[in-house]
């Protein structure tokens, strides 16, 4: 009966766990399994873990740091939340590639940036390009006031040619029709900026390929 009664406690504890598993919805495909960085690669000297299912980053080097996807994204809808325990500036990245590690401040990329920073009025969501011509657009007014301080934030992107779309909270924060995109697919990419005290923790990233 002991050995009965271990066995059906394990399966009631299997099913409690399955039951916090929120399977994607249709046509969703999960890049952060919530274990491990299986699917992702470290970039440079920063810190990147997995604890208590979320992806954190935290700067210890005091150089730039990128988390890239293995795989290249063309036409997609991203989404993911994040939540900033410490100032300072991140980032999520489209179409993008590492071009080389410099010894002083780490790796060089190319792509375009999805503004991410826990302080208000700092444009998250709005659209940077790295490498190239910097801001191409800022956020709305509305989306400049979307943020969610000292908590997780909703974060979706839309990515059609070149065409992109931000909302943040569910806010549209960008709309940006690119007239000379410099590239059309490449790396999803996590940042950490160089300047040192980065603490940002991402989970519940899912991407629907077009």
């Amino acid at each position: 009966m002991k050995g009965i009664g271990g066995f059906v406690v394990a399966l009631l504890l299997l099913g409690l766990g399955a039951a916090t598993q929120t399977p994607p919805e249709s046509g969703w495909v999960a890049l952060f399994n919530g274990k491990d960085l299986t699917g992702w690669k470290k970039n440079g000297e920063e810190k990147w873990i997995v604890e208590q299912g979320t992806i954190l980053c935290e700067s210890t080097a005091n150089k730039y740091g990128y988390l890239t996807t293995e795989k290249s994204y063309r036409d997609f809808d991203l989404r993911l939340k994040f939540e900033g325990e410490a100032a300072g500036n991140s980032g999520v990245f489209l179409h993008a590639r590492i071009t080389g590690i410099d010894p002083q401040h780490g790796p060089d990329i190319e792509g375009m940036q999805v503004e991410v920073d826990p302080g208000a009025g700092k444009h998250t969501g709005g659209l940077y390009e790295s490498g190239g011509r910097g801001w191409v657009m800022m956020p709305t007014a509305e989306g400049e006031q979307a943020l969610k301080s000292g908590g997780w934030n909703d974060l979706e992107v839309s990515v059609q040619g070149n065409h992109i779309v931000t909302r943040l909270n569910g806010v549209k924060v960008a709309d940006y029709t690119d007239a000379a995109p410099k590239f059309t697919n490449g790396l999803i990419a996590l940042q950490i900026h160089t300047g040192g005290g980065v603490r940002m923790r991402w989970k519940d990233i899912l991407i629907k390929e077009k």
